[in-house]
């Protein structure tokens, strides 16, 4: 599932030396090479390296031997002692092979040692023969050193904090995803080589001890792993490899939080899986976009990051590539969308970085309103990113704090979870949420309501769910810098609306409310929270065409109802301007909802000026309270 891929970068295959120096005249370490040449052709490379360094023991300047064990461990990360058999070689015969200055140079970009690496480099590039291909990898492994070089001189704020002997054990742990509210993180955690979700919840500011996440959703006989939850933390995407269902050797599945436990996963199926391989999914914060990893044809590289949308009829639209300003023709992996809808952070070994693969960020492009697509990524930059693999961050909602595993010293094992503070430049836009219970006014009990937020500017919904009926709870994501329209919903019931402003906030405090919903019955009241005018005026504004656009679908799907609808003011003005504003702000919305095929039998409109305030009057919140419109149930 999650494989700790090793980047290798052979230009050529392991190579038998038919050169000078291929044989050694000791004959019991000649027969060693051979040996390891046929565990190297039957794929047993533990043996093979075994044989090679019996070699080496038996003639101390057996080249050919030096440069298969300096191959062999590069090609499984093994960058130290690629180093020492690959300098074994130059102290002897610096013409060995050019492969050797191949070798040690990239040896020493996985290590780090970035000075020495350009040097061999560029030797390498002397020796004739090499193809454009060849030519244009070596000098994009120079450009990463040149990169490194001068990101070492600006190190990045870096302080990562082990999160602690509740999620972290003995064994592996990694792959963190997070809550919007930062209530519940979800990892994979790997026992006797099968990878398991795990789950902690935040109690009283600390995290419980992490319990097995579902059976509904763990397996015996398979990995599930590379996951990502949705910030209200009721949808799992995850990956899932040869599985009886599956479409391909990864596929990606989702499952859907039931009071305390999960259901049973279900494939997304094409076309989005294939019979390739498809992984890493992410999923944007209104649950309409989901981003992933695939080999399918048409990428740009071995493994790209693709898009698809979600359809009004549940089904995913066909996959687009994200494109040139994100691929490359090298790898990019382990996709997150921020809940600001408009950060990407994902790894790659195509951008310029330290070697192996490093985190960036990217972030959506725009002309006016329209998407044209993504900005320039910029790398992380070191110490977040080293000549190690990093990557697998998730963010917190606020944007301040990344979470991700390495294995470090202090470490209670071998991958650990650690956060950190994101570098202020690096950081997502302002995002905020909005939280809360639905429930009966009377009974008190929880309510399986329809929750839809929408941007008050678009008209774009970023939220629409049912409620588990076991808590009746919501949360969704708000990026800053706009407002929108909260509409909770239910047969039976009258629906409830409320607004959130976060323009010209940078940085806001989550929402958290109750919505207390009332049964349909005669003298029952609803105040129209987004329904907008300009003030001292009666036109609507545009902000308002959401909310009566549910009032029009609440009265079609209760035909017998009729209501009044009423308009009201604050006290500032005088009595009379204030009574025909109300009136004609009243009969506005009356005459919209005939105009969409409301009968006028069931309608009817009245204002009230400044004399039925529900707010003392002294304040400006108070005054912002009274200036509302409402309806009525005037019959059932």
């Amino acid at each position: 599932m999650i494989k700790r891929l090793l980047l290798v970068f052979c230009l050529l295959p392991l190579i038998v030396f038919a050169q000078k120096q291929t044989s050694s005249t000791n004959k019991q370490a000649q027969k060693a090479y051979e040996q390891a040449n046929y565990f190297i052709s039957e794929n047993l490379y533990d043996k093979a390296i075994s044989e090679l360094n019996q070699a080496v023991s038996l003639d101390s300047k057996f080249l050919a031997a030096y440069q298969q064990l300096g191959d062999l461990y590069r090609k499984f990360g093994k960058y130290s002692n690629a180093l020492d058999n690959y300098s074994r070689i130059l102290s002897i015969d610096p013409e060995f092979h050019p492969l050797t200055y191949f070798g040690i140079a990239d040896s020493e970009l996985n290590t780090g040692n970035y000075r020495q690496a350009i040097e061999h480099f560029n030797k390498y590039l002397t020796y004739p023969g090499l193809n454009s291909a060849s030519i244009e990898k070596i000098n994009k492994f120079i450009r990463d050193c040149k990169f490194s070089l001068e990101a070492l001189k600006s190190p990045v704020p870096f302080k990562p904090i082990n999160m602690g002997p509740a999620i972290n054990t003995k064994e592996d742990e990694y792959l963190p995803v997070i809550t919007a509210d930062e209530s519940m993180i979800i990892f994979t955690r790997q026992q006797n080589r099968n990878e398991d979700f795990y789950k902690s919840e935040k109690r009283n500011g600390n995290w419980a001890v992490a319990e097995f996440l579902s059976e509904e959703i763990n397996t015996p006989n398979f990995n599930e792993g590379a996951q990502n939850i949705s910030p209200d933390g009721n949808y799992l995407f995850f990956t899932g490899c040869n599985r009886p269902d599956g479409l391909g050797r990864c596929d990606i599945y989702i499952s859907k939080r039931e009071g305390n436990d999960w259901s049973q996963p279900f494939n997304i199926g094409g076309p989005v899986n294939t019979a390739g391989w498809e992984s890493q999914p992410s999923i944007s914060a209104n649950g309409r976009t989901l981003y992933f990893v695939s080999t399918r044809q048409g990428g740009y590289g071995g493994y790209d990051i693709w898009s698809s949308e979600l359809n009004t009829d549940g089904t995913w639209s066909n996959p687009v590539n994200l494109g040139k300003e994100i691929n490359t023709s090298y790898d990019e992996q382990s996709p997150y969308i921020h809940p600001d809808n408009e950060s990407l952070y994902f790894s790659s070994n195509g951008w310029p970085g330290m070697g192996n693969k490093d985190v960036f960020i990217s972030r959506k492009a725009y002309v006016g309103e329209k998407q044209t697509g993504w900005q320039k990524p910029e790398n992380l930059g070191f110490p977040i990113n080293t000549f190690a693999e990093e990557s697998g961050l998730c963010i917190s909602t606020d944007g301040k704090v990344a979470f991700f595993s390495s294995n470090q010293k202090e470490g209670y094992g071998k991958l650990d979870i650690y956060s950190f503070e994101l570098p202020e430049k690096m950081k997502p836009k302002a995002v905020t949420y909005v939280k809360g219970k639905v429930f009966d006014n009377l009974s008190k009990e929880a309510l399986d309501a329809h929750i839809q937020i929408t941007n008050l500017i678009n008209g774009q919904t970023i939220y629409d769910e049912i409620m588990d009926p076991e808590n009746g709870e919501f949360l969704a994501a708000l990026p800053a810098g706009k407002s929108y329209g909260l509409t909770v919903s239910k047969e039976g019931y009258l629906f409830y609306s409320q607004n959130f402003t976060l323009i010209g906030n940078l940085e806001k405090q989550p929402f958290n409310i109750d919505v207390s919903l009332q049964k349909i019955e005669i003298g029952k009241m609803v105040i129209l929270n987004n329904v907008f005018f300009e003030t001292n005026q009666y036109d609507l504004l545009p902000e308002s065409m959401a909310e009566l656009q549910q009032l029009i679908l609440f009265l079609r799907e209760n035909p017998t109802i009729s209501i009044e609808i009423g308009g009201h003011t604050d006290k500032i003005g005088e009595d009379q301007s204030n009574l025909i504003l109300s009136t004609n702000r009243a009969k506005i919305v009356y005459e919209y909802l005939i105009k969409n095929k409301i009968p006028l039998t069931k309608l009817s409109f009245k204002g009230f000026g400044e004399g039925q305030p529900i707010s003392d009057n002294d304040t400006e919140q108070g005054r912002k309270n009274n200036r509302r419109t409402e309806f009525k149930i005037t019959q059932k």
